[in-house]
């Protein structure tokens, strides 16, 4: 298995940032503010050493740990580390599926007991956030999804003497909280890639499905989208754990404005199930999506999906575990404490030969 982390492209100075360019290389969208990579590349390079190791292991013994809870798997040697990851996620977004997988191969490699749990609404996140400071963890991974109610916790986790490190949202609020560092995409220079690819498709009016209110990271994605976009972008509530109620919705939507003529949708899971609803509301919009998953990659290849922004949140995942294993015993400095960017990549149809052999193993 080869690490996931793949050659840089090299990029075209846009106002949003650096624009893709054609060809053999993945097409990526550099962060406007670009000068976070440089500060993040040691940490990078030092996590891509960490995942050669820990897949190269693969044919050795086997872990004898649990393997929803990490463990061994022929890796490091050091002390047990518990490190607990809380996220906002709700019950059956496959996304996090992925984010696991990355944190379990990880854990398996530093001898870490992984310990998962997740609730949508901010106030039980923050109670789960709790109950693992009450546990004494020895390191916390925390998504801000939304930020005002994880504040007093993560500060009280980081007072107490736990090292937290925040991945996928909030990226903008992790330092203030006293985050080692934050792992994951820039998602208003993801939103401004969508926003400049559909300019290059010549796309006039695009619905944007926002699956959770109130969630920071899915505004910032519409947001950025319409800062660039040169057509017109309305938005569209939702309730992401409802999906017959996201096809109605989305459906009723593509019949009231004929005219829609691109649905952005801000999770994988939610791709498919629009492109259910343009399919009953007679729509010739065209889907594209955040996020990669298996499903996706096979929609893409059947021209049902027009595009994906992939983030690599099984890298997200890996990243969080090694990172606090490293912090543990080599005091990193985790990217000089600037954001480790794991995206944006914009994919398409043509990308789907080299990603399928991912999407297969579940580390895309």
């Amino acid at each position: 298995m080869r690490a996931i982390l793949e050659p840089e492209p090299l990029f075209k100075s846009t106002a949003a940032g650096a624009r893709r360019i054609d060809g053999p290389h993945p097409r990526r969208y550099n962060s406007a503010m670009a000068h976070r990579r440089t500060a993040s590349m040691g940490a990078a390079l030092l996590v891509t050493t960490a995942l050669l190791a820990g897949c190269s292991d693969s044919g050795g013994k086997k872990a004898d740990e649990d393997e929803n809870k990490g463990g061994k798997g022929g890796g490091v040697d050091t002390p047990r580390l518990t490190i607990a990851m809380v996220t906002h996620s709700g019950e059956g977004d496959t996304f996090w599926d992925i984010v696991q997988s990355g944190a379990k191969q990880a854990a398996r490699k530093d001898n870490v007991e992984f310990d998962y749990s997740n609730h949508k609404e901010g106030g039980q996140q923050a109670q789960l956030v709790q109950s693992a400071i009450d546990k004494d963890v020895d390191g916390l991974i925390v998504t801000l999804a939304k930020p005002e109610a994880l504040r007093a916790v993560v500060k009280k986790a980081v007072k107490k003497g736990i090292p937290v490190v925040t991945i996928n949202s909030g990226a903008q609020f992790s330092p203030d909280l006293g985050a080692l560092a934050h792992i994951g995409q820039d998602e208003a220079v993801a939103g401004e890639a969508v926003g400049e690819e559909l300019n290059e498709r010549g796309k006039k009016k695009a619905l944007c499905v926002i699956h959770e209110q109130g969630n920071v990271s899915l505004e910032e994605r519409c947001a950025g989208a319409k800062k660039t976009f040169e057509g017109e972008l309305t938005t569209l509530n939702v309730d992401g754990t409802n999906m017959p109620g996201v096809q109605s919705s989305v459906e009723a939507k593509l019949q009231s404005g004929k005219d829609i003529d691109t649905i952005v949708t801000l999770g994988a899971p939610f791709a498919a199930t629009s492109a259910k609803a343009k399919e009953k509301a007679g729509s010739d919009a065209e889907v594209v999506t955040f996020d990669l998953n298996a499903q996706v990659v096979k929609e893409l290849k059947a021209k049902r999906i027009g595009f994906a922004v992939d983030q690599q949140p099984y890298m997200q995942g890996y990243e969080a575990v090694d990172l606090l294993w490293l912090h543990e015993y080599n005091a990193n400095g985790l990217g000089g404490g600037k954001p480790v960017l794991t995206g944006p990549e914009i994919v398409t149809r043509a990308d789907v030969p080299r990603l399928e052999k991912y999407t297969e193993r579940g580390t895309r």
